[in-house]
């Protein structure tokens, strides 16, 4: 398969491995105090690795509105960088993104064409050319920009990827008015208003296209007569969609339209009441009523009181969420900016991930989603009636796992590590327990069958070296007592004091923290 070449690749490829797992801080939290919604302010490549333990393979579907990389900056943020380091920004972002989704997820990446056409070959690379859905083409502005040097560009790209095909639905659109407006009844059918569709299929692709490719000839190529007594055939390379005593049938049952005298080519009425009330969505998205424009992002700031260059409009995020999530699935958004993915997201009872680096995660974000939660009522708010409620915690990057020496940075407590271990056990994301359910325990969880436990920061209510985090006789009476199971276990501590048959009778693989950990 091409791929793309630019200065530094090799090392891009290797950047999301070297990333630190950093802590997550809480800073503050909003409305719900349960709500696990989140607002991260940090380098959100960082802030990706951080939260991947928690989240791997969760969340359903992915926007994110990078950098243009125009050779322009903005106020709140860089959008010049080299294209080469603009490559290599984005390419261990979706690396680390792609490890978020879930079998059923997609990532929605909205750029334009500084870059959009080099992102798509990028991420042919790292989700696969079989995994692209889509390159919807959004119409961004209604203005004719009359001092462009060339084209005034009208349009932006959404570029659709998903994790599998197998497992991917996409949802569909509502019919619009206008849709709406091609039914009607000219012949009075009693059975409703209706549209006419085409009675023909190309032959020159598929099975019919080999059938006619080998034969000259295919089935359903023959003559039908109208009411008025006119002969039609297909046109060239072209054959009727039904068989002949299909096609009779239809006719029987006053489902195929002449035209008003009789006498027009046939076509298949298609009737409003036999009908599904939503559509295939297209690629290109030009209603400003359903998608809205960069003007109304705008103006829905501007509406509660900040500014922000570009904001995307509230409909169009409800329009891509619509369509690739379902009511309480997880959203992530980790280029922010003004926070209309998360604002959308949870007025359309979403929950959330946002991550954005610059000082504006408080000046713009933190705001516009405390006035969320309060019921502010700009932007899709009437349109799904939303009323208020629900919440967010608002989480700063902390310190690393490991400082620089390799050891255990002493601010990790035994929750933060605890995910971390599960991660590297299993591949997949820690969901802390219910309150109280294993709570003083050792025991992080059971994956298939293999009890994974952590001895650590005085789990066991002793914080001395010798006692607590150690495996001993003791230690590992204890950890039955307090996490009973029949089965083999994975203990990772800071040593060990059992011989190797004794661990083997027990059933017991022993990992020492932080050599074993690092490593893995």
């Amino acid at each position: 398969m091409p791929t793309l070449d630019w200065l530094n690749r090799d090392t891009a490829f290797r950047t999301a491995d070297q990333v630190p797992y950093r802590l997550l801080q809480a800073v503050s939290s909003h409305g719900d105090g349960d709500a696990r919604n989140l607002l991260v302010q940090g380098d959100n490549l960082q802030a990706l690795k951080a939260l991947l333990p928690l989240y791997r393979a969760q969340v359903k579907c992915i926007f994110i509105d990078p950098p243009y990389n125009t050779k322009s900056a903005f106020e709140h943020y860089d959008d010049n960088l080299e294209h080469s380091q603009w490559l290599s920004m984005m390419l261990p972002r979706l690396q680390l993104l792609r490890e978020f989704l879930r079998p059923d997820g997609s990532i929605w990446v909205h750029l334009d064409d500084n870059e959009a056409h080099y992102n798509k070959v990028l991420m042919d690379e790292v989700f696969g050319r079989k995994s692209f859905v889509g390159d919807i083409c959004w119409q961004k502005s209604y203005a004719v920009r009359s001092n462009a040097e060339f084209f005034s560009t009208s349009i932006e790209h959404l570029l659709v990827y998903c994790v599998r095909r197998d497992k991917f639905r996409l949802g569909k659109f509502p019919r619009s008015a206008e849709q709406l407006a091609r039914f009607s009844n000219p012949d009075g059918d009693s059975r409703g208003v209706w549209q006419s569709v085409t009675m023909t299929i190309s032959l020159m692709s598929g099975a019919r296209g080999r059938q006619y490719e080998k034969t000259g000839s295919s089935a359903n190529i023959y003559e039908v007569r109208s009411p008025s007594g006119r002969v039609f055939m297909p046109p060239a390379r072209r054959c009727w969609s039904r068989s002949v005593d299909e096609f009779l049938r239809l006719d029987r049952e006053r489902r195929i339209w002449w035209g008003p005298d009789g006498s027009s080519p046939p076509r298949m009425k298609m009737f409003l009441s036999e009908s599904e009330d939503t559509v295939i969505p297209t690629t290109l998205w030009a209603s400003g009523e359903q998608f809205g424009f960069n003007q109304d992002g705008i103006r829905e700031l501007r509406a509660l009181g900040t500014e922000f260059p570009t904001p995307k409009p509230e409909r169009l995020l409800m329009q891509v969420i619509g369509l690739a999530t379902d009511a309480n699935d997880l959203i992530l958004d980790s280029f922010l900016g003004s926070g209309t993915t998360a604002a959308v997201a949870h007025k359309m009872g979403r929950r959330w991930i946002g991550i954005e680096m610059g000082d504006h995660a408080v000046t713009h974000c933190l705001p516009r989603l405390e006035k969320v939660i309060a019921g502010e009522q700009g932007g899709i708010s009437t349109a799904v009636n939303w009323q208020g409620g629900g919440g967010f915690r608002f989480m700063h990057l902390g310190e690393p796992v490991f400082s620089a020496d390799g050891r255990i940075h002493p601010e990790v407590r035994f929750d933060a590590l605890a995910a971390f271990v599960w991660q590297q056990e299993t591949r997949q994301a820690y969901l802390p327990p219910a309150p109280g359910a294993l709570a003083g325990t050792p025991l992080i969880g059971v994956f298939e069958g293999v009890a994974i436990n952590l001895l650590y920061n005085g789990i066991l209510g002793d914080r001395r070296p010798e006692s607590g985090n150690v495996l001993t006789l003791a230690v590992l009476q204890a950890l039955k007592a307090l996490a009973p199971h029949d089965g083999p276990r994975v203990v990772y501590g800071e040593a060990c004091r059992l011989g190797a048959a004794r661990l083997a009778a027990e059933g017991i693989v022993f990992r020492q923290i932080p050599y074993e950990l690092a490593a893995r």
